[in-house]
């Protein structure tokens, strides 16, 4: 049976009775009142039928298109089990799962005496309404539920609740809300008792009194006198805005509460009571959406953003929300903090301004946040009235100290508070009680951590940042301020070396607003440039353990311009700041000329000082620079320099990052026997350190993916696909580990994206390549951006979209960052595709080139593959004497391979200039020359490479039942078997 329909059926367990068509529950025939979200779990429960019931899907189900936290549903479940009383257990919690409803459920059907019965049971007649002054709602409550939900349940619990928060957060909206629910539960009545245009505190039981109709006769109207002739009334009192005169409010609460125990107060405040019994309950602003969030929910199922959309209707009817408005409408919202009262100004100017405007003038929102209703209180019709009220209502050391906290632009410390506020005639210790505006809802706290953090709302700081500017001490806190931030960025840069890394990234990535507030006030014409100078220089290692390579890079040249302008020349700090000048030069603009210049005038500093670490980081931005710019044999020196220097330090993992550095070099120069064996020894003996200050000293990255994703590329080229695969896959799991942006694009650019090209294994191709996209573009890593283009485009081009690929390929070379020794990898792949496209002669154009830069180079790990496609691409000229020259170039290549030990290069050139043979009719020499170099491979042979050698050789043989490949030739004896994965295996000549 369907329990929901509209019938008039029963559902019936133990001593209850539900009636689902009239929405309630029966104990012992009397009704219970449920709310009515409870009443939906319960009919969740029921039709469940003795199953369990995910928290998911009765969050689903009873809160559609909301998002809730799952304390919400605790509420109702709670709520739920108080009506069955005794009978609690009938709702079982199913732990990790759900909740399960064990009750035997029957079920009465639709019959006239049936339905006698319910209405003989259940009046339908209502009882009459309560008497109330509860304002009748005007709108609709947008984005509160679980608040509503929430401070219903604290009623019933507490005598007293009082409502906080910051002002314009929507207490009194909320409070009357919850209070209309509540009126049939109070027999005399609710009775709102509005307090903000009182001035006097006597007046507060005066203004109860005369709200009640008490006649007190000609007495002075005490909170007692009034409590006492309210004592035998059951009803609830709102006390409305009660922060200015936050004593006469508690004094009433405390007295009708004690002489009656049948009433409840609830309170609106910007600061507790501080009365008997008090429950406190912190508005929260609305929900918004998080910016940057890939994985975010429709901004239009967040409260702030449907708040906004609704006001904006009511105030053009034709109003209409695109995808584009509504991102900007979740721009407006988040930097309206999700106030209510805001984001309802806000939207009343959308017919004058539109929202995209609206969203650029909000630097002027005290001016743009006018025009509320005319018939709400003064101080909720403009932005500024709402803080202004709040504002006066401090005493004067509060007000100064709120003022001079505006100038930090994001979280504090209280330490930070105390430092930055303390001046000359404000003790510390005044400073350090930020407890006080925390309870007047002016600072927001997060205490959860072992440090508490304290911030501004954005509404609040741009408010208290006038008045600072106003009261002429704002040059003085500002560098105040900058002073905190230097010294604590120099600290932070020598607890480096010690510190968990995750404990230095939580204490000091967090205060990165105020480091770049305080930049851009130390290079303001008001500014003190020295200090900007040494701030600068101690922030590098944050910039780099987060991956803002181009803010470090504009920050560090605006530092190198002050100095050269004579402001703090310190030899130490400019050595620091051209270092990250070009390892930010690197990751922003690729191997341009500059990065030479700096990189050397940073070393030769070092050098001066003496400074061997220095000296270290120099040569390895250097040696990444050279390695980029494809000049491999100097690269190589400087590899050397670095191990030779490195082997006098004590730290042990100097050396390898030398030996790494050696290995890498000799990959490039095409020795890849000696380039593997320097890259295992790293791998067998480096010890990732406990921080991450490696990070840092050599920007490139996490020294064990590199190392990891180098070796992938040496595997891979001697003819081990799957082994090169799995380490591919390793260096990436290395690089994520870090949480390090740059660590992981150079495990995905070097090893990933590629051999998942090489192996054309083309769903794994396209997963790294939309990760390198994703994370280069997030972090503006052009280098690596560049080269996630490129490989977007090889991707194209093996799924077969020539044109579309070309142009990828293109955009990737365009972009800056593509420059240097790479983009061999993509100059061959552009040049075989413009060849396919019928381009031959670019294609040739673009693989000469490339050789030639190869040999000035001296780069060789990728010649074979150069001179093979150069031999592909003679073929397709079909001109005489084209054949032979593609044979040559196949013979050059096959040479190239062999001597370096580039199997998958050998299997390459060799498959090509095996079917040029088959097409001169010479099968015997075809078959001799593949045969052999495809029986070396022991893994790997679902690859493309071989896949397409074994086609070749199956198609010589076994067409007239004469011969049998030579792949099956071996005899039993001599043949291995190699395991590819489970089930699967391969047969190989021993």
């Amino acid at each position: 049976m369907d329990l929901t329909s509209e019938t008039s059926a029963i559902i019936a367990f133990g001593r209850f009775r539900v009636l689902p068509y009239r929405r309630e529950l029966l104990a012992d025939d009397q009704p219970i009142r449920l709310g009515g979200r409870t009443f939906d779990v319960l009919m969740a429960l029921i039709e469940a039928s003795g199953a369990v019931v995910s928290k998911v899907a009765l969050m689903e189900r009873v809160w559609p298109n909301r998002i809730v936290e799952e304390s919400s549903l605790h509420v109702q479940i709670s709520a739920l089990r108080n009506a069955f009383g005794a009978d609690r257990d009938l709702i079982r919690t199913i732990s990790g799962r759900g909740y399960q409803f064990t009750g035997e459920i029957r079920t009465v059907a639709a019959r006239p005496d049936t339905q006698a019965v319910a209405r003989t049971v259940v009046p339908v007649s209502a009882p009459p309404r309560p008497p109330t002054n509860l304002p009748e709602p005007v709108s609709e409550l947008i984005g509160r539920d679980v608040e509503f939900e929430e401070i219903l349940g604290l009623t019933v619990a507490h005598r007293l609740v009082t409502l906080t928060g910051a002002g314009g957060i929507g207490k009194t909206r909320l409070g009357l809300e919850v209070a209309r629910r509540l009126l049939p539960k109070f027999a005399d009545g609710i009775w709102v008792i509005e307090l903000a245009p009182l001035a006097d505190p006597n007046l507060v039981p005066v203004t109860v009194a005369t709200e009640l109709g008490l006649d007190l006769a000609d007495n002075a109207v005490s909170p007692e006198r009034v409590a006492n002739a309210l004592a035998a009334k059951q009803l609830l009192l709102v006390l409305d805005n009660c922060e200015h005169l936050i004593g006469a409010a508690a004094s009433m609460a405390e007295a009708v509460l004690r002489a009656n125990p049948a009433a409840r107060v609830m309170a609106t405040s910007r600061e507790p009571l501080r009365a008997e019994g008090e429950c406190l309950y912190l508005v929260p602003s609305l929900a918004v959406p998080t910016e940057g969030r890939q994985d975010a929910p429709d901004p239009l199922r967040y409260g702030a953003v449907r708040l906004f959309v609704a006001r904006a209707r009511t105030a053009e009817p034709h109003f209409s929300a695109d995808e584009r408005a509504v991102a900007a409408i979740a721009a407006i919202c988040r930097r309206l903090d999700g106030i209510p009262l805001a984001i309802e100004l806000a939207a009343a100017r959308t017919t004058a301004l539109g929202i995209e405007d609206l969203a650029a003038r909000l630097d002027d929102c005290f001016d743009l946040l006018t025009g509320g209703r005319r018939t709400a209180l003064p101080r909720h019709q403009t932005l500024r009235a709402t803080l202004d009220w709040s504002y006066q209502l401090l005493p004067e050391p509060e007000r100064m100290v709120l003022r001079r906290l505006a100038i930090f632009a994001g979280g504090f410390t209280l330490k930070a508070a105390s430092t930055v506020a303390a001046i000359s005639e404000i003790a510390g210790s005044e400073i350090v009680d930020c407890a006080n505006l925390v309870a007047k809802s002016l600072l927001a706290a997060d205490l959860g951590g072992a440090t508490g953090w304290y911030r501004l709302l954005q509404t609040t700081r741009a408010y208290a940042l006038e008045k600072l500017m106003q009261s002429g001490e704002f040059e003085q806190v500002a560098r105040r301020h900058a002073e905190y931030c230097r010294d604590l960025f120099e600290r932070a840069e020598v607890e480096l070396q010690t510190r968990p890394a995750s404990e230095w990234l939580a204490a000091n990535g967090r205060p990165i607003d105020n480091l770049r507030a305080a930049l851009d006030w130390a290079f303001s014409l008001g500014g003190d440039a020295s200090i900007g100078v040494a701030l600068t220089a101690a922030a590098v290692p944050l910039w780099m353990h987060l991956s803002l390579m181009e803010e470090c890079r504009g920050r560090v040249e605006r530092a190198l311009a002050a100095i050269a302008a004579g402001a703090g020349r310190d030899a130490r700090r400019e050595m620091q700041l051209h270092a990250a000048l070009a390892t930010s030069l690197m990751y922003t603009r690729g191997a341009v000329s500059e990065i030479g210049a700096v990189g050397t005038k940073a070393f030769e500093i070092a050098e001066s000082l003496g400074d061997a670490e220095y000296q270290l980081r120099s040569l390895w931005g250097l040696w990444s620079f050279c390695i980029s710019d494809g000049r491999h044999c100097v690269a190589l020196t400087l590899a050397q320099r670095f191990y030779t220097l490195a082997a006098k330090r004590s730290d042990p993992n100097d050396r390898l990052i030398g030996e790494r550095m050696i290995g890498t070099s000799q990959y490039y120069l095409g020795d890849l026997f000696s380039a593997r064996r320097h890259i295992e020894r790293v791998l067998a003996h480096y010890v990732a350190p406990a921080q991450k200050s490696q990070i840092v000293r050599f920007e490139g990255g996490d020294e064990w993916a590199q190392a990891r994703a180098f070796l992938a590329r040496i595997l891979w080229l001697q003819g081990l696909p799957d082994q090169a695969m799995r380490t591919a896959e390793g260096s990436v799991a290395d690089a994520r580990a870090t949480n390090h942006a740059m660590s992981l694009c150079q495990a995905l650019a070097v090893a990933a994206c590629p051999i998942a090209l090489f192996i054309r294994d083309l769903a794994a191709a396209e997963h790294y390549v939309e990760m390198l996209l994703d994370h280069s573009t997030r972090h503006a890593l052009a280098r690596w951006r560049a080269f996630g283009r490129c490989y977007q485009g090889m991707l194209v081009i093996q799924r077969g979209d020539l044109n579309t690929g070309l142009r990828l390929l293109r955009a990737g070379f365009d972009e800056t960052g593509a420059a240097g020794s790479a983009p061999r990898l993509f100059t061959f792949v552009m040049a075989e595709a413009l060849g396919r496209a019928g381009q031959i002669a670019d294609g040739l154009a673009a693989i000469e080139e490339a050789i030639v830069r190869s040999e000035r180079s001296e780069e060789r790990w990728v010649i074979a593959e150069l001179l093979r496609i150069k031999g592909e691409l003679f073929l397709l000229q079909g001109a005489p004497g084209t054949a032979a020259a593609a044979e040559d170039h196949y013979q050059q290549a096959l040479g190239w391979a062999r001597r370096q030990g580039a199997l998958s290069w050998e299997l390459r050139a060799a498959t090509s200039l095996a079917r040029l043979l088959r097409d001169q009719n010479r099968p015997t020499d075809a078959i001799a020359l593949l045969a052999p170099i495809y029986n070396r491979f022991t893994e790997g042979f679902e690859t493309a490479d071989l896949k397409a050698a074994k086609a070749l050789i199956d198609g010589f043989y076994n067409t007239d039942g004469s011969r049998q490949s030579p792949l099956m030739d071996a005899p039993p004896k001599t043949a291995a078997i190699v395991e590819l994965s489970p089930g699967t295996a391969r047969r190989r000549l021993a």
